[in-house]
């Protein structure tokens, strides 16, 4: 008697994918996306006696490309593919799982990396076999070119067009209202535009400009999409208005691809007008660039802080004599917001002098006395200008090294001053050194000195030479009715004493005292009390 041997079929888990690129019917009842899961969940129907059954997870994109993976869909497939929840997926056509054969070649990965199986209904292929990878490939490859060739007739279709001077599409610019493939004017609106044009002739400046039309109430183009969104009427920030003010739709042009085409729609913006703003603002791109290639040398570029995270950035400026001047900057003042910041706060410091402390005070830590500009970046990560001192923190594999790393740290705070701290960054990493030194904020040439520092070598300060030279002179070409009361001030220095002159010269007058300092009050004029006046200026 033969004995039956009944094998149960193992339960094969099956999740259904579906996706439909454009938004078009998904409103209804039943659209594609519903269609596409009947035909699949009835073809899991009839592999049942396989074992196969159809998870309850539903996994749809609707309204999105296949030529793209960021899809919500199929993100959560491949995440509960990862996890072990399916064994196979099931689609209605290959190009709904994707239209990319280098997407394509990712996801297969994925099935395989976690032994899933991959199924179209409507194409028998089994992608365990040479014989049908290669059938997907071709499939995909006939599937790519359907697209690509789609997306070529589209944009001919739209150069065409735009060639006739239609609009098509896109944000409606302000000054226009959106007609039938036309722009409509809107005079209120259009006058806004052409005052925007003028003034900016006027001020020369997109960040005035900018300010300017946020306290005036100015707001960008309001427009209702298709969902019944209510978008724009923000702010008109910096950005859109450089592209405002080089927008050639407002000449009656419809621009594409390098190519100017005459449009259906009027221009609001005379071509005088619109020429006279575009040679200001490539006046401006010059400056600009200039500023950048000078800035661009600054030794401490995206390592400078304040208290609050608030990055200093490096710029210049020039004098009417055309010397360079080198600072660093907040921010919020290169972009015209000062106003946020509190008035204490600190917003602008010399480069000179904050550079030449830094490389002072990593040689000092450092015990690299050789140590040159080019090698701040390897020690310093960032240096915090703080209202009740400077904070740098350093690099401590590069500050230390790796050889007796601990006997290093015990030197480096043999190093640090009395009033110095020294705190471990939570990575471990770094090290942060808190000094009781800051920026002085009146004249800014140097850091101010906590008692008890030892004397620095002497330092002449240029500023305070170059005025006493510009004293001897004015004194030389004596007038009785100068007007002006800040060379009347300079010219107080020609009378200082000899011996308080070469100080000056040498370098070894009271430290952190400036120019401004020396000006502000007037110097005796007995030689024999100047010195105690120079002791007791605010430095």
């Amino acid at each position: 008697m033969n004995a039956r041997v009944e094998v149960k079929a193992q339960t094969l888990r099956c999740a259904v994918y579906t996706r439909k690129s454009s938004e078009e019917g998904l409103e209804q009842s039943f659209n594609s996306l519903h269609a596409q899961r009947n035909a699949c969940e009835s073809y899991i129907k009839s592999q049942v006696s396989e074992g196969w059954t159809a998870l309850p997870s539903q996994y749809d994109d609707g309204g999105i490309s296949g030529g793209t993976m960021d899809r919500p869909g199929l993100k959560q497939l491949l995440a509960d593919i990862a996890a072990g929840l399916i064994d196979v997926v099931v689609v209605y056509k290959v190009d709904r799982l994707t239209r990319s054969l280098m997407d394509f070649s990712r996801i297969i990965e994925a099935f395989d990396g976690a032994g899933v199986s991959f199924v179209s209904v409507t194409q028998a292929f089994n992608t365990t076999t040479s014989m049908g990878r290669l059938t997907l490939n071709v499939l995909l490859s006939f599937a790519q070119f359907e697209r690509e060739v789609t997306g070529e007739r589209i944009r001919d279709k739209l150069a065409m067009s735009k060639a006739k001077g239609m609009w098509m599409g896109s944000i409606t610019p302000l000054g226009y209202d959106k007609g039938d493939h036309v722009l409509v004017v809107n005079p209120p609106e259009a006058e806004t535009v052409r005052n925007i044009y003028r003034r900016y002739l006027e001020l020369r400046s997109v960040h005035q400009l900018c300010a300017e039309l946020k306290v005036e109430g100015v707001r960008s183009k309001r427009w209702v999409t298709t969902k019944g969104r209510v978008l724009g009427g923000a702010v008109i920030s910096r950005g859109a208005l450089f592209y405002m003010l080089q927008n050639r739709h407002y000449l009656g042009e419809i621009p594409h691809k390098g190519h100017r085409h005459e449009g259906l729609h009027p221009a609001i913006v005379d071509v005088e007008l619109f020429d006279a703003v575009q040679l200001k603002l490539a006046d401006n791109r010059v400056v600009r660039r200039v500023r950048r290639v000078k800035a661009a040398s600054a030794l401490l570029t995206g390592r400078v802080f304040d208290g609050e995270g608030r990055r200093f950035s490096p710029t210049f400026s020039t004098g009417r004599t055309g010397r360079l001047h080198r600072y660093y900057v907040l921010a919020e003042v290169q972009q015209g917001r000062a106003g946020e910041l509190h008035p204490d706060a600190i917003v602008r410091v010399g480069a000179e002098a904050l550079e030449g402390f830094v490389l002072a005070e990593l040689r000092r830590l450092s015990g690299r006395p050789q140590l040159t500009p080019e090698q701040i970046p390897l020690l310093l990560r960032r240096v915090e200008l703080r209202s009740a001192g400077t904070h740098m923190i350093l690099d401590r594999g590069e500050l230390v090294g790796e050889d007796h790393p601990e006997l290093a740290l015990q030197d480096l705070e043999g190093r640090l001053g009395s009033r110095e701290r020294m705190v471990v960054e939570p990575d471990g990493d770094g090290l942060r050194i808190a000094l009781p030194r800051r920026m002085k904020l009146r004249g800014g040439k140097s850091w101010t000195a906590y008692a008890g520092e030892a004397p620095s070598a002497p330092k002449v300060d240029p500023a305070i030479v170059d005025a006493l030279q510009r004293a001897h002179v004015m004194v030389s070409e004596w007038r009785d009715d100068e007007r002006s009361l800040y060379r009347r001030r300079v010219r107080r220095l020609a009378f200082l004493s000899p011996t308080l002159q070469r100080r000056i010269l040498e370098g070894r007058i009271p430290a952190g005292v400036t120019l401004v300092d020396m000006l502000r009050t007037e110097p005796p004029l007995r030689w024999s009390e100047q010195a105690a006046w120079l002791t007791s200026l605010p430095g």
